[in-house]
């Protein structure tokens, strides 16, 4: 798959290094600003399995 791109891109050496770097960067982008916040919502990690407890009536921690 890299052997291919590599020959697919016009240019010498540095300028396909350039390249590859530029589409590495444009492929992490586009996965951080569109694809993660698109399924994040139907992911497992974001159930809380943990409630908080309601605070009991005699409890030291009252608000002023």
């Amino acid at each position: 798959m890299y052997g291919s791109l590599w020959r697919l891109l016009p240019g010498r050496w540095p300028v396909k290094a350039l390249q590859c770097v530029m589409l590495v960067i444009g492929v992490v982008a586009l996965c951080f600003l569109w694809l993660f916040p698109a399924i994040a919502p139907y992911m497992p990690f974001n159930d809380n399995t943990i409630a908080t407890a309601p605070a009991s009536p005699g409890s030291t921690t009252s608000a002023p």
